[in-house]
């Protein structure tokens, strides 16, 4: 049942049965989200389960466009599918339909567009293919800038919309360039830094530069005999000191108010459960009002009266836990772990380096929406608006996520002819 010859090659149908099955049940869930008795009628294109049964439609035709291709195509037009990308992105910045705050759509005719959705996918195919060059080795310095290069491309661009949700997505692709030789010290250090961040926004800058300082002194007293260490420890301390300075430029100065006081909610600085906090409030209370099995298909009360604002697109989640309970969220996510445990599989056999990477930054893009989209219905991420993939309303979404998955499928399906 794995695997089939025909038409598409060697498709993975286990993938593919658990992509359908993440479409359909979150469509029941968008159903249930915006349900109106007076628009019972689910090919009702006024209403958003009409909509969405409309997008997976032209998912899946577009699920043929790319079975039936050439995966040697995707390779070979990486560069100008990245550059279309880009170029979308910059035409948002000067004709794109402002919604919610951020200047993200272009509207062609009656349908909208998310550029930045599709740069995920330009970006996963440029970097595999610099990846895949026979000499590049991110191990050594002079090979990073590229990668780099290509990665802030798209979140400057993100980021004057402004949408720092989606700008946040592309430093996913640090797991790719891990598993393409990047030291595991830069990782760490990533992950460093976003204590780093998080400690001075509790506490206060000064008294965080102090700390360090302490610390960094405190350990070149012990280890004083050991003199190769201090340029590393002060290198360090330097940086680290800029860092926690350059926090509160940041936070106060580029951040918008909306997204300040979702990062003080969820770090317990402030309590507003009728304002910036109501979103997650509302969520927490569905969930919970789940319990173990569920209220019911169409029967849960926080959706029916809808208390949680974006339920069907951010928050589409606590509709599964308030009507399915805790064994369907557990379900859906024991569906989404499957489908990136099997990916990671396919990645690991692809005999092409440039299958093997793009593997990986699907895995990567898939798994950091899971994990913030979850996380911030939870109440443990702050709220940045990005979607859940296969289950969020919308086309864009909906239409990138397909893409950027058939798309290994069909280089998986393939992988027989680099034999």
């Amino acid at each position: 049942m794995r695997e089939s010859r025909g038409w598409f090659g060697k498709v993975d149908w286990i993938v593919v049965l658990l992509y359908a099955g993440l479409v359909l049940f979150g469509w029941l869930n968008i159903y249930a989200a915006v349900f109106n008795e007076e628009f019972g009628n689910i090919w009702d294109t006024s209403q958003e389960y009409g909509k969405q049964l409309l997008f997976i439609g032209a998912g899946v035709v577009l699920i043929l466009v790319v079975l039936l291709s050439d995966a040697r195509l995707y390779e070979l037009f990486s560069i100008p599918i990245y550059l279309v990308t880009l170029a979308l992105m910059a035409l948002v910045l000067v004709a794109g339909k402002e919604v919610g705050g951020n200047k993200s759509w272009l509207v062609l005719g009656g349908f909208t567009l998310q550029p930045s959705e599709l740069a995920k996918f330009g970006t996963a195919l440029v970097l595999s293919r610099y990846l895949a060059f026979k000499n590049v080795d991110v191990a050594q310095w002079r090979y990073r800038w590229i990668p780099l290069l290509l990665l802030a491309l798209p979140i400057v661009l993100v980021l004057a919309q402004p949408d720092t949700g989606s700008a946040l997505v592309f430093f996913s692709f640090a797991l790719v360039l891990y598993r393409a030789g990047l030291p595991l010290y830069y990782l760490l250090l990533g992950l460093w830094a976003i204590v780093l961040v998080l400690v001075t926004l509790l506490f206060d800058a000064f008294s965080v530069c102090i700390g360090l300082t302490v610390i960094a002194l405190t350990v070149l007293i012990l280890l004083r005999r050991q003199r190769k260490i201090a340029l590393p420890i002060f290198a360090g301390l330097g940086l680290s000191l800029l860092l926690t300075l350059g926090t509160g430029f940041f936070f106060n100065q580029v951040l918008q108010p909306h997204q300040q006081m979702r990062v003080n909610l969820l770090l317990g600085k402030v309590e507003d459960n009728r304002a910036a906090g109501y979103q997650t409030a509302q969520s927490l209370i569905a969930i919970g009002s789940g319990g173990f099995s569920g209220k019911g298909f169409l029967q849960g009360t926080q959706t029916k009266f809808n208390f949680v604002p974006a339920q069907s697109t951010d928050y589409i989640f606590c509709t599964v836990g308030e009507e399915w309970g805790f064994l369907g969220s557990v379900a859906v996510l024991l569906a989404f772990l499957g489908l990136l445990y099997r990916l990671v599989f396919l990645a690991e056999r692809q005999k092409s380096p440039f299958a093997r990477y793009y593997g990986y930054s699907v895995v990567s893009i898939l798994f950091f929406h899971l994990v913030v989209n979850i996380g911030m219905t939870l109440g443990i991420m702050p709220v940045i608006g990005i979607p859940l993939p296969f289950f969020s309303y919308g086309g864009s979404s909906l239409w990138a996520f397909t893409l950027l998955l058939f798309v290994f499928i069909k280089l998986d399906a393939q992988r027989w002819q680099e034999l």
